[in-house]
C-alpha cells in the first residue's frame, strides 16, 4: 500500500494526540507490506447487515513488527512494516515467502521522523 505519512496516537490527557510519521519532511513515498486476498462470507454484525448475505470480499492487511526508537515512544505496540526502496518493493511482491519475510523489521530510527503532531489529517496534504 504506498503512503507518504501515517499516524499513531500518543496517549496523552483528556484525549489522545495523533502523531505523523515520515521518511522526512517532504513526505516521499513509501509502502505498507501488506497481503490481499479473497475471502466469501458475511461480514458485519446483523444490525449493520440485517440480510447477512454471504458474498466474495477482498481483504487488506498490513504487516506489523516491533517499534523503532520514532514510534514506540508514542506506539510501544507495534509499527507497519515499511518499504522504502524499489528493491524492496519488488522482494516484496515476487521473491519466495521466506525470503519477502525477512523485509518484516523496524525501520531504523534515522530513515524517519516525525512530521506533525495534533492534526486528525496530515498538514501536509
Amino acid at each position: 500500500m504506498p503512503v507518504s505519512s501515517f499516524s499513531e496516537y500518543a496517549d496523552t490527557n483528556p484525549k489522545k494526540t495523533p502523531t505523523w510519521f515520515a521518511l522526512d519532511g517532504a513526505r516521499p513515498l513509501f509502502a505498507f507490506a501488506g497481503i490481499r486476498r479473497p475471502w466469501t462470507g458475511v461480514r458485519g454484525t446483523k444490525a449493520e447487515n440485517p440480510d447477512r448475505i454471504e458474498e466474495d470480499h477482498r481483504l487488506f492487511s498490513f504487516l506489523t513488527c516491533e517499534p523503532n526508537g520514532v514510534v514506540g515512544p508514542v506506539h510501544p505496540k507495534a509499527m507497519p512494516v515499511l518499504l522504502t526502496t524499489p528493491e524492496e518493493w519488488s522482494t516484496w511482491l515476487a521473491a519466495p515467502t521466506e525470503i519477502a519475510l525477512e523485509l518484516q523489521r523496524p525501520l531504523p530510527d534515522a530513515e524517519m521522523r516525525i512530521v506533525a503532531q495534533g492534526a486528525r489529517r496530515d498538514p501536509a496534504e
